[in-house]
């Protein structure tokens, strides 16, 4: 369901409403600017911040987050192999960081009916990122610091510039999901 863009869409973070509301399952983007990482222990933390009523490591705002534990990087290079991960583990967090103003996720797999719900509530949207390809990811990224929870290697919560990061969207803020789409179109009744 890519919408006749055979080109895909430029799009720099922050991410507005606008920007999400723009999108459909099956669009391919071109994403530049600023996104955080965070992995499964990263978000248990920041949950827990935003029970405490505290803010996160980082604005929330229009911010995307990219499911991913990086290799250590060789030398000269901002980060080693970075490839998403299985976003499924993250689904019990999602909706309180949606609702915290958060408008994009980056990983693998599909999530669950209650974070889909709550992307179409809080308008955002979740691409995947090529599973399998780290390291040619990695040259996408074009700095990398960590901002939150060192302590947690390489699930700690990093700050990553990226140049044109390659991603496709599996959920948009209208329901759609392209892997059920995309299986549908192959089902034998």
């Amino acid at each position: 369901m890519n919408r006749g863009h055979d080109i895909p869409i430029r799009m720099t973070t922050p991410l507005s409403r606008w920007d999400v509301e723009s999108l459909h399952a099956g669009d391919r983007v071109m994403l530049s600017g600023t996104i955080y990482t965070g992995r499964d222990a990263a978000h248990a933390r920041m949950v827990a911040l935003l029970a405490e009523g505290k803010p996160l490591p980082f604005p929330a705002e229009g911010q995307v987050l990219y499911y991913v534990g990086p290799t250590p990087p060789r030398p000269g290079e901002p980060i080693g192999s970075a490839g998403p991960t299985t976003s499924g583990r993250m689904d019990p967090y999602t909706p309180a960081l949606l609702a915290a103003g958060i408008t994009g996720m980056i990983g693998k797999g599909g999530r669950s009916a209650e974070v889909r719900e709550a992307m179409a509530r809080h308008k955002a949207v979740y691409f995947a990122a090529t599973g399998g390809a780290g390291a040619l990811l990695a040259r996408r990224i074009k700095s990398a610091e960590i901002v939150a929870w060192e302590d947690l290697g390489p699930e700690a919560v990093r700050r990553l510039v990226v140049e044109d990061f390659p991603l496709v969207v599996i959920n948009d803020v209208f329901g759609n999901d392209l892997y059920e789409e995309g299986a549908a179109q192959y089902r034998v009744e």
